[in-house]
């Protein structure tokens, strides 16, 4: 325990010694639990640097104050009990900061946010701070509504089990009349995919207005629909300035009998839940683009990682995320993107430093969000997606089923054919990951559509080095 003997001495007195370092605390299973990677100043010792964040991440300012004995101000105090260097990153260490549950108000993911990232992360007496982990005990957790429907719903609602759905962005993103975008959802649609898109930069722009866009999709789906004997879907993206215009979309979307829609995580925390919570009350799964996230979750020094933005939007409510795909062009080190998706799955995290997980996170029973792999890939990879993401996913080939010689029918076609061929192989017991190409290329033997999506995209892959990557070190072991 920090000495307090000064702690009301008139003045700037160092965190530590006002209570914030508190080495002997155990954490209650009530607290609310904050790894922070902190890059102190120089000349600031770490245990003060963790001490800083914790207080002015809760109660403190920068001298004391009378007004503290006007509260049960122990009780309110962020309580950093814990700092470990970070291995193989000199200057950086993990700060442990527990916080009682009374800071924060129910079932409010802006208040949350508010207080654990609100105004720390310009403090000066850190160089750099990017909040790892979060452990949001079960008596928190159980003030949120969380996902809409979950995986589980999810699939009983399109009554699809036993593989991944099978997604496509439209492409191109802007410029397309609604009619033409129309005709992409139709096509990709009778060929085999489960959804198509709109992607987060389309809402209703001069070119194509968001009241026709509906239209001509609602159209695509249904003639889809009706051919197939599958239900499908276009996420309606219904992002906009204000939340009379959300909602005025949304309810247009449910006329025109979507299953889904979507808005992107630039509108805002509140936003987020109050559509989460429409969509729950009016039977519609909600997918999230988590557009912008890379601003803030990429860089390893400073920031908020992806886990942490994966558990806020679990307890807001969506239903869909996307969240990497370790293969593709976007970023996503195999082992973190793992963390990602066990974050949102499973019902009990444990924590696993491979996957850049802190802390067990029990979700006390809360649904599950279908995590959507997305950006580069194509059917060549389905292998290589398949067991690295597992099946309760939504893969999403934009380019890779657009962008098909054959035409867009036939993009979806080859992506279904593979999903298919893998999941047979899967269940036969085969070592799919590593037979791989040759199980597709079997496939693609009485499947033109795949063979020339093989010989189209084969051999293309984005092989660049994560950013944002595990801390664990290989500890040598005797043998």
């Amino acid at each position: 325990m920090a000495d307090t003997t000064n702690r009301w001495a008139a003045g700037v007195i160092p965190y530590a010694d006002m209570g914030y370092w508190q080495p002997d605390y155990e954490p209650k299973p009530t607290d609310v639990l904050a790894a922070f990677r902190v890059t102190p100043q120089p000349g600031v010792p770490p245990n003060e640097a963790g001490a800083a964040v914790a207080g002015e991440s809760s109660t403190a300012t920068w001298t004391v104050v009378w007004t503290d004995r006007l509260t049960a101000y122990e009780n309110y105090q962020g309580k950093c009990y814990r700092v470990d260097p970070v291995p193989a990153r000199e200057g950086q260490y993990i700060a442990h900061i527990a916080y009682s549950l009374d800071l924060f108000e129910e079932g409010s993911i802006a208040n949350l946010t508010s207080s654990i990232i609100g105004n720390v992360f310009g403090f000066k007496a850190v160089k750099a701070l990017r909040l790892e982990d979060m452990r949001i005990p079960p008596h928190y957790t159980k003030t949120f509504q969380g996902p809409a429907h979950g995986i589980v719903m999810e699939r009983e609602h399109l009554n699809k089990y036993g593989r991944p759905l099978l997604g496509a962005t439209t492409k191109p993103k802007l410029g397309l009349s609604a009619r033409n975008y129309g005709r992409v959802v139709y096509e990709a649609l009778r060929g085999g995919l489960d959804f198509t898109k709109d992607d987060e930069n389309i809402n209703s722009q001069p070119f194509m207005r968001w009241h026709d866009r509906y239209l001509f999709c609602m159209e695509a789906v249904n003639r889809a629909q009706a051919e197939t004997g599958e239900i499908k879907g276009h996420y309606l993206n219904v992002t906009a300035a204000t939340m009379e215009d959300m909602y005025e979309r949304a309810e247009f979307a449910k006329e025109l009998g979507s299953v889904i829609i979507m808005i992107d995580l630039t509108v805002g925390y509140t936003a987020i839940q109050s559509m989460a919570k429409w969509a729950r009350a009016n039977g519609l799964i909600l997918h999230l683009h988590r557009a912008g996230h890379g601003t803030y979750t990429r860089q390893k020094d400073h920031g908020v990682s992806f886990r942490v933005i994966a558990k806020w939007m679990r307890l807001a409510g969506v239903d869909h995320i996307h969240a990497g795909t370790v293969v593709g062009k976007l970023e996503g080190d195999p082992n973190m993107v793992a963390g990602f998706y066990d974050t949102l799955r499973l019902g009990r995290v444990d924590p696993d430093p491979r996957k850049g997980l802190y802390y067990e996170q029990d979700w006390a029973s809360m649904p599950g969000v279908m995590p959507v792999a997305s950006g580069g890939i194509h059917a060549g990879q389905m292998h290589q997606l398949l067991h690295y993401l597992g099946e309760d996913v939504v893969l999403q080939f934009g380019g890779g089923t657009i962008g098909h010689p054959m035409g867009i029918a036939a993009g979806a076609t080859a992506n279904r054919v593979a999903v298919e061929a893998i999941i047979k192989a899967r269940n036969e017991g085969r070592d799919y990951f590593m037979e791989g190409p040759e199980i597709l290329r079997a496939a693609a033997k009485h499947s033109r559509e795949l063979d020339v999506a093989l010989n189209t995209w084969g051999d293309i892959t984005f092989n660049y080095e994560s950013t944002d990557t595990p801390d664990v070190v290989e500890t040598p072991t005797s043998v």
